[in-house]
């Protein structure tokens, strides 16, 4: 693997089809290229991701952005909370292109109307305010926005972590919903100029290499050690031009496992044609790095040495060829299992193990599915594969996910579908349910392999907490379907003798969206009313900052990374997610059972703070704090939540504003894992406190921190709020750090969410 992918930290200038290391040879090197010192100075502003940017930026301060975007999407486990947002804060009409589509909550387990409830309010709304709404199952989110909203120099933001389309000459960004309220406030989305890094592409993948395959080596060789953490990936060189656009896609859609904070490729006739086909011819513009681009850093990907990858439980970044798999499968899946074990102390196990059978893996089912795998050409090489074979009647059992109607259409009209049905693989509607534990879930210690984006502990639905616990490894559709041809023995699509699919002239039937997607924008209609069901609830009041802060630790998570997944499981109780307090219910419950009840303990000590009186546990503790004689008007008290690395996997926000609405009032880390989960922390009026490197945290559950003048420290900018804590009866001082934050942050930090925030600007 290591001989496919090479990182090089240094930055480097394109100059006339080669790299010139930034280093002190280069200023010689360029003026022998014939670029100035005027070309080296402005180097930065050749990348295509800084036009896009710049082109959308609003400041005035190239360093510092305030983006507006283009067009906007999200789905149904997002917009009905983003809708109340954005109402409660003064929303009168969408002012851009917003499509809600409905593609999670379809097909949840959940008795009861919630999820249709969820999908007439989204239509109402899209009537009332002038949005898109695509019907269920009719398209997953990200193949929809491909479809009708890309193009190229184009930004879109979605409220779902794989907005990602950069294949397309668009840059996809991906956060949670607070930061779609914003846009639709016609604010901005402010982040720091990002530095960009190079992915080279060279070279061709071989016959049963996909484009998962190539993604899973760049997720292995940059997620753990940050390499391209916040940063744009920009995608270029001569391996780009045999690739289809669907294997483009697949590779760029899990960028964002990467860390990443989006992603821009070069463009091509390829990229002309698929707009063309897809009815805007228009949208097409030829996008290239400038002569004498400069780059922070450089990613090489040899496409030709890339192999059949599988990424192991639990993350996409635990890559290991499938030839190493099968050659030492006792030995990983053992590491496995400790680890397994080790997360989740030793409450549930995961025999992989088991799946060894004549030193063989056997695994029990596999899936094709979604924004990644259930592209057109994933799923015709899957059927080539399968050509003249079949699935088997044991265990073993394949599903495919189309990810939208019109290809599915074409998947029928090609006859891909018939013959994947007759090798005895099942059709599926298009919805995102395997990729986050609401359709094909697993049975306990079953293995799954799967062409979907992400693995985490849970996510295809396994309850640690209840005794079930599954495996999903990530592996590209060919292989997954060369699996299958050995009804489930671990197999290469490397190593499956078939004839590949002709690439014929795609189609794209817009009569599908044209009958059945309403079309709303641009034509709002204030005086229609909005369809409450009776799980839809407003969010409940959010406190302002006090004075000073007490908080009471409600979990200790000690993992080296804390997924979103964790913070607020899927699956079934993505259904919930129209419902602020309910869906808290579910808060780290897979994770740490106790940390609801624990929230709620703490909310009724504030519940009774207000309400002037301070019960004997917290009056206690302030006098062995030395704060004996605090008034209960002076602080306010809330729970906080220690995670070493909180918040890789999902935008979406519930998993900060489950925690908000709990009483929560900030998290403690060593650092955040992605940007987008430290943001909607900050709209959601939590403090997103670090520590030192270094600096050990001794607190457990139970355990009070108090930090005083905090309202004072966060209004003048501060970035150090010595705190004490208190544990075990002994009090010891505690250094917390509030970095990098913007003064529009702090507001909202001070104000207590975003919907004060807007409130208190609408009184104003």
């Amino acid at each position: 693997m290591l001989d496919m992918i090479k990182c090089s930290t240094g930055g480097a200038y394109y100059a006339r089809g080669e790299w010139v290391p930034a280093d002190g040879n280069a200023p010689a090197a360029l003026a022998a290229k014939g670029f100035d010192a005027a070309a080296v100075e402005n180097a930065k502003t050749g990348t295509m991701a800084y036009s896009i940017l710049q082109a959308h930026n609003t400041s005035g301060d190239a360093e510092n952005l305030k983006i507006k975007f283009d067009a906007m999407a999200s789905h149904d486990i997002t917009f009905v909370g983003i809708i109340q947002t954005a109402r409660a804060s003064g929303l009168e009409k969408f002012p851009i292109p917003y499509v809600l589509t409905n593609c999670h909550n379809s097909l949840c387990a959940v008795g009861g109307t919630i999820n249709e409830d969820d999908h007439v309010f989204g239509l109402s709304a899209a009537i009332k305010y002038g949005g898109n709404f695509v019907p269920a199952n009719q398209a997953v989110i990200h193949q929809y926005a491909r479809e009708m909203m890309s193009g190229c120099g184009r930004m879109i933001l979605g409220s779902d972590s794989h907005t990602r389309y950069g294949a397309i000459g668009t840059m996809g960004v991906g956060e949670g919903g607070p930061e779609i309220v914003k846009q639709l406030l016609k604010n901005t989305y402010d982040i720091a100029s990002p530095q960009v890094v190079l992915v080279y592409l060279t070279g061709s993948p071989a016959q049963g290499v996909g484009p998962h395959d190539v993604a899973i080596a760049l997720c292995g060789a940059v997620y753990k050690n940050g390499f391209v953490k916040n940063k744009v990936l920009e995608f270029a060189g001569p391996g780009i031009a045999g690739l289809p656009m669907d294997y483009r896609i697949g590779i760029d859609v899990m960028t964002t496992e990467t860390a990443c904070l989006s992603s821009i490729w070069e463009t091509d006739g390829a990229v002309e044609e698929y707009l063309a086909i897809h009815g805007r011819p228009e949208a097409y513009e030829a996008l290239h790095p400038q002569e004498g681009a400069y780059y922070d850093s450089m990613i090489t990907i040899d496409l030709s040495k890339v192999e059949p990858m599988a990424a192991l439980p639990f993350h996409p970044a635990e890559a290991y060829p499938i030839r190493e798999l099968m050659a030492n499968p006792g030995d990983i899946f053992r590491e496995v299992e400790k680890r397994a074990a080790e997360q989740f102390g030793g409450k549930v196990n995961l025999s992989l193990t088991d799946k060894l059978v004549d030193g063989k893996v056997v695994v029990d089912q596999g899936i094709i599915a979604g924004c990644a795998g259930g592209m057109y050409d994933n799923i015709a090489e899957a059927a080539a594969i399968l050509d003249g074979h079949d699935v088997g009647s044991g265990y073993f059992s394949l599903s495919i996910y189309p990810p939208s109607v019109p290809v599915n259409l074409e998947l029928i009209q090609n006859g891909v579908q018939q013959s994947l049905l007759q090798a005895g693989a099942l059709f599926k509607p298009c919805f995102c349910g395997p990729c986050f534990g609401a359709g094909d879930v697993p049975a306990n210690n079953g293995l799954s392999i799967r062409h979907t984006t992400r693995n985490f502990p849970n996510r295809e639905g396994s309850k640690p907490g209840d005794g079930q616990l599954s495996g999903v490894v990530l592996m590209d559709a060919r292989s997954i379907a060369a699996t299958a041809r050995n009804h489930g023995v671990l197999t290469p699509a490397t190593e499956a003798d078939y004839v590949p699919p002709k690439q014929g002239k795609r189609t794209f039937d817009t009569q599908v969206y044209d009958r059945r997607v309403y079309f709303g924008f641009g034509h709002p209609q204030p005086e229609a009313a909005l369809k409450f069901g009776p799980n839809i609830a407003e969010w409940p009041p959010i406190p302002a900052l006090a004075d000073n802060l007490l908080m009471q630790v409600a979990s200790v998570l000690r993992d080296p990374v804390t997924t979103t997944d964790e913070l607020i499981p899927s699956g079934e109780t993505s259904s919930y997610r129209s419902n602020p307090m309910k869906l808290a219910s579910f808060a780290l419950s897979r994770r740490d059972p106790d940390y609801v009840p624990r929230a709620l303990d703490t909310q009724a000590l504030e519940t009774a703070r207000q309400a002037g009186s301070l019960p004997a546990q917290v009056q206690e503790a302030l006098e062995k704090l030395g704060q004996g004689s605090l008034a209960p008007a002076a602080f306010q008290i809330g729970s906080v939540i220690f995670a070493n690395k909180p918040g890789d996997g999902s935008a979406r926000e519930q998993a900060a504003s489950c925690q908000r609405v709990l009483g929560g009032c900030a998290n403690i880390c060593y650092e955040f894992a992605t940007k987008r989960y430290r943001s909607n922390c900050v709209n959601w009026g939590m403090l997103p406190f670090t520590l030192a490197e270094g600096d050990a945290f001794t607190c457990q559950p139970g355990d009070f921190i108090y930090v005083p003048d905090v309202k004072a420290k966060v209004l003048a900018g501060d970035d150090t709020f010595p705190a004490l804590a208190l544990s075990g009866g002994t009090v010891t001082p505690l250094t917390l750090y509030l970095k990098n934050t913007t003064g529009e942050e702090r507001e909202l930090l001070l104000t207590g969410c975003l919907m004060n925030h807007y409130a208190a600007q609408n009184q104003g």
